[in-house]
């Protein structure tokens, strides 16, 4: 079997747990199950969305027949030396997973809404969020464990949306906020079956106790934060896993327990999406299996909570009062404050505030949602840091720099080529052209922000995040931009 450069999992040499192959012949059947063993023993396709708000045109890649801005690459790449990457141009994400823009789109649509994503570590599904919910929504991404909240922080920052708050808390937690979301997103931890030939080790971790013990904690997952969606809102549940005890057993439980009504989608035939495999209980669910459908293993069930909304806003509910609940005193007046609003398109749509020694912009029609927040809570993200003190200076935040918001003639641009694209996101010295006006210069690649330097003259000072340099000192050789993503231009 060939195995790509950049993709070289050793799927042919996978040893499947006896106990998984025995369920899937009796879920499946005899040949299905073969045939499902076979294709985990391939190689996983690669695929990426494209960032609509950042790329605006794109020709050449094969488009994922479900998300309007997925995209199949021909195989896997180094993605790390890509600099549109780190501009957040696009999100390297299983395609099967991409899903969940059909259930956004078919019952979230029209009016704004408040979104959750209760398990949002590292970002796919959030960012994926950003581009199909209605135009103004509100999405509140979380993720329980520390670490990767910050990874989903960072991957939300590249991204560039400003209507997003990143929390840090036990799902439970939100059952401080009854009635705060329209839609709930749970893409609940699980045995992880469909990941077996992306991560051989899950393979090695599986056991039909991981199974029960994972469909009990889902349970209590979606459980314990009931109360946080809205009567009449929209539960997407998902999984990353095959059998139907995470998933079809689940779904009956919420069903009948929690009082939700079980939604159709409307799919083309030709997507090969497996139903439900639960005969006793046929209510619509959606599979994706390796053997028929391009992409890995993933399960997606849509429920609207029963009841009428109710009309009380979050402004009038109470909660904890959190370490940095003030945040609606918004709206600094100060001279910086001035400055830092000619840097924003749409300026009079946030609000700005200083803390600890930088300004933040959200937008102001969430901002007693976001009080509510703070004082329930732990927010790591709101909106987007737009600048920050050094010393006497104020600076451009590099989060300002990736985002949408950024007022496009805010700061004089300088356009880097590949190279110099690298050694800017290695935190390296950049030369810029003689003519480069001095100050603050937001550096481009293929005339997307990749962030700012700070022009003196004689030298420049590079301002990207320490935290997020590539410290890697190896470049595959032969690559000039990478071939595999010409098919993104403007």
């Amino acid at each position: 079997m060939a195995v790509n450069r950049y993709n070289p999992y050793p799927s042919d040499t996978m040893n499947l747990p006896d106990a998984f192959l025995s369920s899937m012949q009796q879920t499946l059947g005899l040949e299905e199950a073969a045939r499902l063993k076979e294709a985990l023993c391939d190689t996983p396709s690669t695929a990426i969305r494209l960032n609509l708000q950042k790329v605006r045109t794109e020709a050449s890649l094969e488009p994922v027949p479900w998300c309007a801005s997925g995209r199949y690459l021909p195989g896997r790449v180094p993605f790390t030396f890509d600099p549109l990457f780190h501009a957040g141009a696009y999100y390297v994400q299983e395609a099967a997973s991409m899903f969940v823009e059909q259930a956004v789109r078919a019952y979230a649509g029209g009016e704004p809404v408040v979104a959750l994503d209760l398990c949002a570590a590292p970002g796919g599904k959030s960012t994926l969020l950003c581009g199909c919910l209605p135009q103004g929504s509100l999405l509140v991404a979380n993720e329980v464990i520390k670490s990767r909240a910050q990874v989903l922080v960072e991957n939300m920052v590249k991204w560039g949306e400003s209507h997003v708050v990143v929390t840090n808390d036990d799902p439970s937690a939100f059952a401080a906020l009854p009635g705060c979301f329209d839609v709930l997103l749970a893409d609940v931890p699980c045995s992880g079956e469909g990941m077996f030939r992306k991560e051989p080790a899950a393979a090695d971790e599986w056991s039909p106790e991981t199974v029960s013990l994972c469909r009990a904690r889902q349970r209590r997952i979606v459980g314990g934060c009931w109360d946080c969606l809205k009567p009449g809102g929209l539960l997407v549940y998902s999984t990353c896993t095959f059998n139907t005890e995470e998933n079809e057993g689940n779904v009956r439980w919420i069903r009948d327990t929690l009082g939700a009504e079980v939604l159709p989608l409307h799919i083309p035939d030709e997507w090969h999406v497996t139903g439900n495999l639960l005969k006793e209980a046929p209510f619509p669910v959606y599979r994706f299996l390796p053997h028929r459908t391009r992409g890995e293993g993933f399960f997606m069930v849509v429920l609207r909570k029963k009841g009428k909304a109710d009309s009380v806003g979050m402004e009038n509910r109470g909660g904890r009062k959190g370490k940095r609940g003030n945040a609606s005193a918004a709206a600094n007046a100060s001279a910086e404050s001035g400055v830092v609003r000619g840097w924003l398109r749409d300026a009079d749509d946030f609000a700005l505030w200083q803390e600890d020694g930088r300004f933040h912009a959200f937008p102001r029609r969430y901002l007693a949602r976001l009080q509510a927040m703070h004082a329930s809570l732990h927010v790591l993200k709101a909106g987007v840091t737009v600048a920050q003190m050094k010393g006497r200076d104020m600076l451009p935040h590099h989060a300002l720099a990736v985002s949408t918001i950024l007022h496009q003639n805010a700061f004089p641009k300088a356009a880097l080529d590949y190279l110099q694209a690298i050694a800017y996101l290695r935190k390296e010295a950049v030369t810029l052209p003689d003519d480069t006006p001095r100050g603050i210069v937001l550096v481009t690649y293929r005339d997307i922000p990749l962030g700012f330097i700070k022009n003196l003259g004689n030298r420049a000072n590079n301002l990207y995040p320490m935290e997020w340099r590539i410290r890697s000192g190896y470049l595959p050789e032969g690559i000039d931009g990478l071939p595999t993503l010409e098919g993104i231009k403007e």
